[in-house]
């Protein structure tokens, strides 16, 4: 077992993360980055990325993040290959415990766990993720210009992404598993006012289904769920929304958490409750969930670690030379 030590410690290796330890490390604060189950976070399973800025050609997700990764390690980031199992937050430092029994410990604590996507864990699904299914219609609504797509899902989400769809698609289906929907009304009376949408309702996706050519997502299965009977509707792409898990199992009874999981911060900042803990990224933003905007929660996290410490030190100088 071997502790490891630095002013600060961010869990998580997403966009996030390895924003929070460019700017870390070139404060001088050797940030040390433990990198998760998903090293890279969702992006190594994004294929095209065309949304990132500084790029005009389409980038592939796993590519950029090993681009973050090395720019993070040429300025002074040490990487570890560790999960996470427990944290005590009781310091600083704060301290964090990986499941080889290794110990990490941090004057300031950067929280990057980021959030996965919740999926329907039927046929087809994830054999034909990103050949037509996807869960985020701002990452990849751009590719269905002008095709047909149907949302999955009853929520504000839902009924987003379906809106959302509408500046690519003039052919975009609700597929719901009930008779009414979750989301909030206004949002709901802007769908059903929209002439390219159309609803419906009672009906599960059992299967999706890949054209034998293309390999290529060609339609869905639904069953009803009021009278069992069996569809099918073709489409050329569908978009999982039934909402997002933030992985914060870690913090539970640690840090305050809105009613969805995700971590609670001053607003217009990463600041927890805790001085000294910073929270970034998805596991903090159920609104945005997109690579730049978790990569500029990183930077501020950094920031505002620096801050914290200088601040304490500062008070520390203050309080010897008084003593």
């Amino acid at each position: 077992m071997t502790t490891h030590t630095t002013r600060m410690l961010i869990i998580g290796s997403g966009p996030a993360g390895l924003s929070a330890a460019i700017y870390g490390a070139r404060a001088g604060m050797q940030p040390i980055v433990v990198q998760g189950l998903q090293p890279g976070g969702q992006l190594t399973i994004t294929t095209d990325v065309e949304n990132y800025p500084g790029f005009r050609d389409v980038i592939q997700g796993p590519w950029l993040m090993q681009e973050m990764q090395a720019q993070a390690e040429h300025v002074g980031t040490r990487m570890m290959w560790d999960t996470i199992t427990s944290v005590d937050l009781s310091g600083p430092p704060f301290r964090a415990v990986g499941d080889g029994g290794d110990v990490y410990e941090g004057d300031t604590l950067v929280i990057a766990t980021g959030a996965q996507a919740k999926w329907l864990g039927v046929a087809g699904e994830q054999e034909l993720s990103g050949k037509g299914v996807s869960a985020c219609a701002t990452c990849d609504g751009f590719f269905y210009r002008g095709k047909k797509v149907a949302v999955i899902g009853g929520g504000n989400t839902a009924v987003e992404e379906a809106l959302y769809l509408t500046n690519h698609s003039d052919d975009v289906t609700l597929i719901h598993r009930r008779d009414s929907l979750r989301a909030e009304k206004i949002l709901q009376d802007r769908l059903f006012d929209h002439p390219n949408i159309t609803t419906v309702w009672n009906k599960v996706v059992e299967r999706f289904i890949a054209d034998p050519q293309t390999g290529e997502l060609s339609g869905l299965a639904l069953t009803d769920t009021v009278t069992g009977e069996s569809s099918e509707i073709a489409v050329d792409g569908a978009f999982v929304a039934i909402g997002h898990a933030p992985a914060t199992e870690l913090f539970k009874g640690q840090l305050q958490m809105d009613d969805g999981g995700y971590l609670i911060v001053e607003p217009g900042t990463p600041k927890t409750a805790i001085p000294g803990v910073f929270a970034c990224g998805d596991v903090m933003d159920h609104t945005y969930r997109q690579a730049v905007t978790a990569a500029g929660t990183g930077c501020m996290a950094a920031l505002d670690a620096e801050r914290f410490l200088a601040e304490r030190e500062f008070a520390a100088k203050k309080a010897m030379a008084a003593g």
